[in-house]
C-alpha cells in the first residue's frame, strides 16, 4: 500500500470535506479545497509530470515552493506518476540546496511560479527553463541541463568525507553503508532495492550539523506503518483539523499531511512568517479554526509564551485534544504542569525518531495521572514503545544487547529501511544507530543525551564541544566548559585570561557559529570545578548557574521607567551583538530588521523577563512585529498602572545637541554650475566613474588637456590611476565634472573663472574643530524612493558623450537596484534582485555593465544602459563587498560572507580564482595597487591580506586581532585600514606595520587618500569625530560630528566652492558635513529625515548619497550671501 493509494480511498470517502486550509492570517476569509478537488488537481499536474518526465528506473521530482493551499496536489501528483517528492527549501542557503540536487541527481524540479526569479539567481546554469508550464496550478517544470547530468564528480570533495564503504561480512556485495551508520543485525535473506520502480515515497536530507548532510531516500514501505499506527493511537477521525507545522523539509511534516489525508480530516496550513507571531499563530489555530491536533518540537510550542500556552493552547476549553512533541528532548514535568490547565483534557505524547529511519520510531502517552498536583515532578518521561513495524534495540560499545543499564538506541524494522547516500540495496531488518544514549530500566528507555555531546536544539542537532573549541580559540578566554542547562539553556562558562566583556565575546562566536550553536549566556567564573577524576564536574557548573540567575532576579527590580528604558537599549543591543556601537537605537528599531532573527528574539524575549522578574503577556510577538518603543510601552504598560510613571522615550533618551547645535544655516544661495572640455582617445567613449572614499575609474583619457581655466577637482584614488591614458584626439565633453590630478599631472576641466589655488594644508596638531557659521549651505535637489533602507554607496558614472546623461547607480534593502539621472532625478531603470543590496556598484571597463554583490549569495553582471541580468556568480554566502575593477585586465575582484575573494572574467563569465582568507567573512571592498600590483583584503576575522591579482596567492598577511569592516585603501607608498578596535593602521606595500592611530570607538569608515592632499588620510569613528592624519601618523585635525561616523569621507575642489579643498563626510543621524580639508573648520551642513550608512560622492556641485529613510538624495552645494 501506498501513501497515495490511501488517499485516493479516503477522498473516495470523503471527496465534499474540506482537505485543505490556506490562512494568510491578513483578515481575509480562508481558502480551502475539498478532496475532490485536490485530486483533481493532482491527477492534472500527474498527466502533465507523465507527459514530460522520462520514468525509466526510480523518479525523483523536485518541488521548490512555500507552504500554500496548493501544496497537498502538488505532491499527490507527483506521487502519483509514480515518482518520489524531493522537496528543496527556497530559504536554505543555495550551496545546500545545489548539494542536495547534485548529490540526488536530481533530473526534474517543479518551481512555483512566483519563485521562478529566484531559483534561478540561486541555482544558475543547473536547470534550463522547460516550455511547458502548468499554469492553472502555479508551477513551472525545470529539467537538468544536459551538461549537468553527470554531476558525481562535482561533489566528490564533500562526498569523501562520507565515503561509502563495504558493510563488514554481509553477503550483499552491493550494500554499502556510511562510516556512522553501523549496520547491526539483519535477518537472512532478502533486501529492498531503491532502483525498482514505485518504491520511493519522498526524498530528504539531513541537516549536516553533525557532519556532511546525508540524502535519506524513504520507501512507502518505511513510512507508511508510521501513519497508520498514529492515525489510531491519536484517533484521528473525519472531524479532527491538523495544523502543518514542520517544513517540508523535516520528515514529520510527511505524518502531519497523511495522517490527515488518509483520514478524511483537514490540514491547515498558514505562510512561514505567521509561525514566528505567537498572538496571529495562536489565534488561527484555536480560534478561527480549532485546531484538535498539534504534533511540534518543543522549541515551537515554546515560541507561544507561557502565557499563551496556560490561556490558549492547554486552557481548560481548548480545542486541542492531541499536542505530540517530538525532535527534542522532552520538556521536563514540572514546565509541562505548568503550562496545564487543571481542567485541561488535552492528550500530551513524547515522540522519539531519526531522519534515517523515516518519521517517528517510538510513542509515549503520558499519563494524566502525572499532572495532578500530589504527584512528584522528577517523574521522568520515557520514550516510549515502538511503533508499528519497527524495532528498537541498546547496545553497549562492544555492540552486546542492553536489557537494563546504559547503551545507544539503535532503529529499524524488517521493512523500517531507508536508503542512505548511495546505498542502492539494503538488507531487511537492517538497524541504524541513532547517536542517542539511553537508559534502560524495568522495561522503559530514558532519554540520557547525544553521542559525544551532541545535543538537539532549535531542531537541529549540535555538538557542544564545538562551542567549546569555537570559544576556547577566542583570545580572551583562558578555559571554559558548556552546559546544556536543564535541556533548555545552552550557557559557556568562561575564565578570562583579562579584561573579558561578555558582550564582545558573544558577538565574535556569533561570527563563526550557526545560531542555534551560540550559547544563550556567558557566565565569567574563577576557576572551573573538578570531579575527583578530574574532570569538569557539570553538576557543579548548573548549581552555578542556578546561583547566577536567582542573584539576578533580586537585583532585577526596576527603580523607574527611565531605567527601564536604558537597560531595555542595552539588552537590545546585546543580543544583537552591537555592545560595542555606541549608535544610540532609533524608537522606531524593528528587532527582525535591525540583524534579529527568531532565535534571537526568543533571547531577548528571556532576557526581558528576567530583568523584569515575571512573565509579560504577548511579549515575543510584539518584539517580532514592533518597533523598541512600542515593546517599551508593552512592558510599561504591564509593570505601571500609575499613569504619572508612564514615560515616553522621548524624555529618556537625552540629546547632545541643543538648538545652537550648527544645524541650520540662512542667506543667499547661488546656485553652482561647471562646464568642461576634455581631449579623448579617438574611437573610444570615454567615462569617469567615482565611487566612495575617491575611488576614481576613468576610461580613455590622454594626457593631453586644454589648458586650464577654472578648474573643479576630486581628489584621485591613487592606486585606481590608469596605466593607459596615452593617445590624443579633440572631443568635447560637456557635463558638469572635476578635475583629477595624477600624479604631478592635473587633469582639469574647464569652468568660467578664476586661477586653481594649490595652498598647503595647515596642520592643527591636536585641535578639535567645532561648527563654525558656515559659508556653504545644501539642499536637496532630487530624492528617488527605492521602498527600503538604502546603506549601500553611490556609483556614479559620467560618460563624455554628450547626448549620454551621467548615472548614479545605488541598491537598496528592498532588492532593487536603480540607475538614476544624475542632473534630473528621473529613474532610467530598476531592477529587482535576489534579495537586499548592501554592496556599491563598480562599474566594468568597457563601461557596459555594473557590478554588484546581493544577500542572496550572487554577484550580478547588469547592463549599465538598461538593468537587464548579464551575468551572476554564485558565492557560498551573502555578498556584502563591492567589487574593484582592475583598468588594464578588466577583472572584477570581489569578496564574499563564505570567507573567499574572486576573482572574475565578466566577459568570458568565468572565475579566474578565488582565495580563501583564512577565516572571517570578506565584508569590506578590496582595493587594487597598480604598483606594486597587489589586491589587499581584510576579513572580520581581523586579517589584512595582500594577494597576487594574476594569481590569487598570497603575498602576505596581517592579523590584527579584532573585525574589519573598513576597506583598505592606498597610495604609492603605503595600505591603510581601520579596525573595530578604534586604530588606523598604516603598512607598506611589503607587509611592515609603520604606525597604528588610535581613537576611542570602533572604526568602521574607509580611509580616504586623495592626491588633492598628498599627505593627509581622512577617516570618521564611532567616536563621532571625523580625523586628519599625515602619512606618519601624527593627528592635524579632529572636527566633533553629532553622532557615529560609519561613511567614508569625500574629498573635492570647485573654484567657485572658494576655491577650498572640502570634504564630504556623513554622520549616522543624517547629518551631511562639508569640512575644511585643511583646517577641519565646518563650511556647510545639512540633516536628512533618517540615519545614514552609505557614503557620499561628489560630481561638481552635486553630492549623493543613501539615507535609511528608503530615499537615495542628490544634494546641490550653494554659496552663501554671494551673488
Amino acid at each position: 500500500m501506498t501513501l497515495q493509494e490511501l488517499v485516493a480511498r479516503a477522498a473516495s470517502l470523503h471527496s465534499d470535506r474540506a482537505a485543505v486550509w490556506f490562512d494568510e492570517c491578513t483578515g481575509k476569509p480562508p481558502a480551502f479545497y475539498t478532496y475532490a478537488t485536490v485530486v483533481e488537481l493532482a491527477r492534472e499536474l500527474t498527466a502533465f509530470l507523465q507527459k514530460y518526465c522520462d520514468q525509466q528506473g526510480k523518479c525523483e521530482i523536485g518541488l521548490y515552493c512555500y507552504p500554500g493551499i496548493n501544496l497537498p496536489s502538488w505532491i499527490l501528483g507527483i506521487l502519483q506518476v509514480p515518482a518520489a517528492y524531493s522537496p528543496v527549501d527556497p530559504d536554505a542557503p543555495p550551496t545546500l540546496s545545489t548539494y542536495f540536487m547534485k548529490k540526488t541527481n536530481l533530473q526534474y524540479i517543479l518551481v512555483e511560479n512566483d519563485k521562478i526569479n529566484k531559483f534561478r539567481m540561486s541555482h544558475v546554469g543547473y536547470f534550463s527553463r522547460d516550455s511547458s508550464t502548468v499554469q492553472h496550478i502555479g508551477l513551472t517544470l525545470f529539467q537538468m541541463s544536459s551538461s549537468n547530468t553527470d554531476l558525481n564528480s562535482q561533489v566528490d570533495d564533500t562526498k569523501s568525507k562520507c565515503e561509502p564503504s563495504k558493510a563488514v561480512g554481509n553477503s550483499q556485495p552491493e550494500y554499502t553503508v556510511c562510516p556512522d551508520q553501523t549496520e547491526v543485525k539483519t535477518s537472512e535473506g532478502g533486501s529492498m532495492d531503491v532502483r525498482q520502480k514505485d518504491t520511493l515515497a519522498y526524498v530528504l536530507h539531513t541537516s549536516g550539523t553533525t557532519g556532511i548532510p546525508k540524502i535519506v531516500r524513504v520507501p512507502h514501505k518505511c513510512v507508511v506503518p508510521n501513519i497508520q499506527h498514529l492515525k489510531s493511537i491519536f484517533e484521528i477521525t473525519q472531524e479532527d483539523v491538523l495544523f502543518l507545522a514542520s517544513p517540508l523539509t523535516f520528515d514529520p511534516s510527511v505524518v502531519e499531511l497523511f495522517v490527515t489525508l488518509t483520514s478524511g480530516a483537514s490540514i491547515l496550513i498558514v505562510p512561514n512568517t505567521i509561525k514566528m507571531m505567537p498572538v496571529e499563530l495562536s489565534a488561527a489555530l484555536f480560534h478561527h479554526h480549532r485546531v484538535t491536533v498539534l504534533q511540534a518540537t518543543p522549541t515551537l510550542l515554546r515560541r507561544f509564551g507561557a502565557h499563551i500556552i496556560k490561556s490558549t493552547v492547554l486552557s481548560a476549553n481548548t480545542s486541542l485534544r492531541v499536542l505530540a512533541l517530538g525532535g527534542e528532548a522532552f520538556p521536563v514535568l514540572s514546565l509541562l504542569k505548568s503550562w496545564k490547565h487543571k481542567e485541561n483534557k488535552t492528550s500530551i505524547f513524547n515522540l522519539y525518531g531519526i531522519t534515517e529511519v523515516s518519521s517517528w520510531a517510538t510513542c509515549y502517552k503520558i499519563p494524566e495521572e502525572v499532572f495532578s498536583a500530589d504527584f512528584r515532578t522528577d517523574f521522568p518521561i520515557p520514550l516510549g514503545s515502538p511503533l508499528l513495524g519497527t524495532k528498537v534495540e541498546v547496545r553497549d560499545t562492544n555492540g552486546s544487547a542492553v536489557l537494563e543499564g546504559e547503551g545507544q538506541i539503535f532503529i529499524g524494522g524488517e521493512e523500517r529501511i531507508c536508503f542512505l547516500d548511495d546505498e542502492i540495496t539494503v538488507p531487511l531488518g537492517t538497524m541504524r544507530e541513532t547517536g542517542d544514549f539511553v537508559r534502560a530500566q524495568n522495561g522503559n528507555l530514558f532519554f540520557l543525551g547525544r553521542k559525544d555531546n551532541q545535543i538537539k536544539r532549535h531542531g537541529k542537532r549540535f555538538n557542544i564541544e564545538c562551542l567549546q573549541q569555537a570559544a576556547e580559540d577566542l583570545c580572551q578566554v583562558e578555559a571554559c566548559a558548556v552546559t546544556w542547562y536543564q535541556q533548555e539553556k545552552l550557557v559557556l562558562f568562561v575564565l578570562p585570561k583579562d579584561d573579558l566583556k561578555e558582550g564582545e565575546t558573544l558577538k565574535e562566536l556569533q561570527k563563526h557559529l550557526p545560531a542555534y550553536a551560540v550559547p544563550d549566556e556567558i557566565i565569567v567564573i574563577k576557576a572551573l570545578p573538578l570531579t575527583s577524576h578530574g574532570k569538569v564536574d557539570i553538576s557543579e557548573l548548573n548549581k552555578i548557574y542556578q546561583n547566577h540567575l536567582n542573584s539576578r532576579r533580586r537585583d532585577s527590580k526596576l527603580s523607574d521607567a527611565e531605567e527601564l528604558w536604558e537597560r531595555l537599549q542595552y539588552l537590545w543591543k546585546s543580543v544583537l551583538g552591537l555592545l560595542g556601537d555606541s549608535t544610540e537605537i532609533s524608537k522606531d528599531a524593528v528587532f527582525l530588521y535591525s540583524g534579529g532573527d527568531s532565535l534571537k528574539a526568543l533571547r531577548f524575549y528571556d532576557e526581558i523577563e528576567m530583568l523584569v522578574g515575571k512573565t509579560v503577556p504577548g511579549l515575543l510577538e510584539v518584539i517580532l512585529s514592533r518597533s523598541i518603543e512600542e515593546v517599551y510601552r508593552h512592558i510599561l504598560k504591564m509593570l505601571i498602572t500609575d499613569e504619572d510613571h508612564f514615560m515616553n522615550p522621548d524624555n529618556v533618551v537625552k540629546r547632545k545637541f541643543g538648538p545652537n547645535s550648527g544645524e541650520e544655516f540662512h542667506g543667499k544661495y547661488i546656485k553652482l554650475t561647471s562646464e568642461i572640455a576634455l581631449e579623448v582617445t579617438s574611437g573610444l567613449i570615454p567615462f569617469i566613474a567615482l565611487s566612495r572614499g575617491n575611488h576614481f575609474f576613468p576610461v580613455n583619457f590622454t594626457r593631453s588637456f586644454m589648458k586650464p581655466k577654472n578648474t573643479v577637482q576630486v581628489g584621485v584614488d591613487m592606486i585606481q590611476q590608469p596605466s593607459f591614458l596615452h593617445s590624443k584626439a579633440p572631443s568635447i565633453m560637456k557635463s558638469h565634472t572635476q578635475g583629477y590630478e595624477m600624479g604631478e599631472r592635473i587633469l582639469t576641466v574647464t569652468n568660467k573663472a578664476n586661477k586653481n589655488d594649490c595652498s598647503s594644508v595647515q596642520q592643527i596638531h591636536g585641535e578639535c574643530s567645532h561648527v563654525t557659521m558656515a559659508e556653504l549651505a545644501l539642499s536637496i535637489r532630487w530624492k528617488s524612493n527605492t521602498r527600503k533602507c538604502v546603506d549601500a554607496s553611490p556609483l556614479v558614472v559620467i560618460p563624455s558623450k554628450e547626448e549620454v546623461s551621467a548615472s548614479v547607480y545605488v541598491g537598496s534593502h528592498s532588492h532593487a537596484m536603480q540607475a538614476v539621472d544624475l542632473d534630473l532625478g528621473e529613474i532610467k531603470w530598476e531592477k529587482t534582485l535576489g534579495d537586499r543590496i548592501e554592496s556599491s556598484a563598480c562599474v566594468s571597463k568597457c563601461g557596459n555593465f555594473v557590478v554588484v554583490g546581493c544577500y542572496d549569495g550572487l554577484v550580478y553582471v547588469l547592463r549599465s544602459s538598461d538593468g537587464e541580468i548579464q551575468w551572476t556568480f554564485v558565492t557560498e554566502d551573502t555578498v556584502k563587498s563591492s567589487g574593484v575593477v582592475d583598468p588594464s585586465s578588466g577583472l572584477v575582484y570581489i569578496g564574499s560572507h563564505d570567507q573567499h575573494v574572486y576573482a572574475l572574467d565578466i566577459y568570458k563569465k568565468a572565475c579566474v580564482w578565488k582565495s580563501h582568507c583564512e577565516g572571517g567573512a570578506v565584508f569590506s571592498s578590496p582595493c587594487l595597487s597598480s604598483f606594486p600590483h597587489h589586491l589587499y583584503v581584510a576579513t572580520l576575522g581581523g586579517l589584512l591580506l595582500a594577494v597576487n591579482p594574476v594569481t590569487g596567492s598570497k603575498l602576505w598577511k596581517s592579523f590584527l586581532g579584532k573585525p574589519l569592516f573598513s576597506s583598505p585603501h592606498c597610495n604609492e607608498n603605503y595600505v591603510c585600514v581601520g579596525c573595530v578596535d578604534g586604530n588606523l593602521y598604516c603598512y607598506t606595500h611589503s607587509g611592515e606595520k609603520v604606525w597604528q592611530f588610535s581613537t576611542n570607538g570602533p572604526v568602521f569608515s574607509s580611509p580616504c587618500l586623495s592626491s588633492l592632499t598628498k599627505q593627509e588620510i581622512f577617516f570618521g569613528s564611532h567616536d563621532c569625530f571625523i580625523y586628519c592624519c599625515n602619512m606618519e601618523g601624527n593627528l592635524l585635525w579632529k572636527f566633533e560630528a553629532t553622532s557615529s561616523v560609519y561613511g567614508t569621507p569625500f574629498i573635492f575642489q570647485s573654484d567657485d566652492l572658494s576655491n577650498k579643498i572640502l570634504l564630504a563626510a556623513v554622520s549616522t543621524d543624517g547629518k551631511v558635513w562639508i569640512l575644511n580639508a585643511k583646517s577641519g573648520t565646518a563650511e556647510g551642513v545639512d540633516k536628512l529625515p533618517g540615519e545614514v550608512f552609505s557614503s557620499p560622492v561628489v560630481w561638481g556641485t552635486k553630492l549623493v548619497v543613501g539615507c535609511r529613510n528608503d530615499y537615495v538624495y542628490c544634494l546641490d552645494l550653494y554659496i552663501t550671501g554671494k551673488k
